[in-house]
């Protein structure tokens, strides 16, 4: 109770007060640290709103018209999403349509009756994909080996096919600011390339446009919201359990600078948003000799099926994965 700061005083002497009376500080505790719950919750709401706002705004990412497919894992990320957006859609200069979307892999123990419970709820249009997704990553991935390169290939093609059957024009994914800072470090690290996840991609052949409505969103607020709204979390078993993901490594890292030295993060997601080619060393993003920025190169989202990947060492990391 430390963090709301709260003083309660206790009489004297309540031997010889009603019953009525000396139960009441116990009730004002319960009833001032109730408020407070939903004074944080109201002001992180009203955070998450402004920055999800404003990176619709900043990349135009939803437009009059738009059918927005909300992909739904079941973690904190996605329902806070879907959450925020259809908040917002209320208020909205722009009249917008959102559904929503779950892809249930089978995997073992996975409580599929969740997320169709709390969407009828919400009374939200939705739609739940059965594919066994599960198997054939056991199959083809070594165990000890990390599933997340597979697994989000596999999802991407079938909820990609699936947003083009349904006349979807925009797909709504949940990750958000460390999740952009986290596929920088990765690439990085792993891959050899100054990229991450953009906050808006198109695929080349036109078929699909994904959007990252929590691109400014920092994930220590998404998670407290999400505790304080009591979203009914599904843990993944499947990847986001394996403690040996270089993801993990760098999440920790980021942690412990954001204890150690606050204002980094936030400082190294401006850098993300402020770039410079003349001072940095790619010729295909600018021309050292004439003195002048290129077109640079485009990359595009993946559309393929998955019967039509082509085979590869699944025990390397996956970094543009959903």
């Amino acid at each position: 109770m430390d963090a709301y700061n709260l003083t309660i005083i206790f009489p004297l002497n309540t031997v010889d007060m009603p019953e009525a009376i000396s139960d009441s500080p116990e009730q004002n505790y319960s009833s001032v640290y109730e408020r407070n719950l939903k004074l944080e919750q109201n002001k992180l709401q009203k955070r998450l709103r402004r920055d999800v706002g404003q990176a619709i705004s900043d990349f135009s990412m939803i437009e009059a018209g738009d059918k927005v497919m909300c992909c739904l894992s079941g973690g904190k990320d996605s329902y806070a999403m879907l959450d925020i957006l259809l908040n917002l859609q209320k208020s909205a200069p722009v009249s917008f349509e959102l559904i929503a979307v779950n892809l249930d892999q089978k995997q073992p123990g996975f409580p599929e009756e969740v997320l169709p419970g709390y969407l009828a709820e919400l009374g939200i249009e939705y739609h739940i994909i059965e594919r066994d997704t599960y198997s054939i990553v056991t199959d083809k991935v070594a165990e000890g080996k990390t599933t997340c390169g597979l697994c989000s290939r596999l999802r991407r093609g079938i909820l990609y096919n699936f947003a083009e059957e349904q006349g979807v024009t925009k797909i709504a994914l949940g990750h958000h600011r460390d999740d952009l800072l986290e596929t920088l470090f990765l690439n990085m690290f792993y891959g050899g390339k100054l990229k991450t996840m953009p906050p808006v991609l198109h695929s080349d052949d036109g078929r699909n446009t994904v959007i990252r409505p929590l691109a400014y969103c920092r994930e220590k607020d998404i998670a407290r919201y999400a505790e304080l709204r009591e979203y009914p979390i599904i843990p993944c078993n499947l990847c986001g359990s394996q403690e040996n993901l270089q993801r993990q490594v760098i999440k920790e890292m980021f942690q412990h600078w954001d204890k150690q030295h606050p204002g980094r993060l936030e400082s190294m997601f401006r850098a993300l948003c402020n770039v410079e080619p003349s001072h940095l060393a790619d010729p295909n993003l600018y021309d050292f000799r004439e003195g002048k920025r290129l077109g640079g190169k485009r990359q595009a989202v993946q559309t393929a099926a998955p019967a039509q990947e082509p085979e590869q060492s699944f025990g390397r990391l996956d970094v543009l994965n959903i």
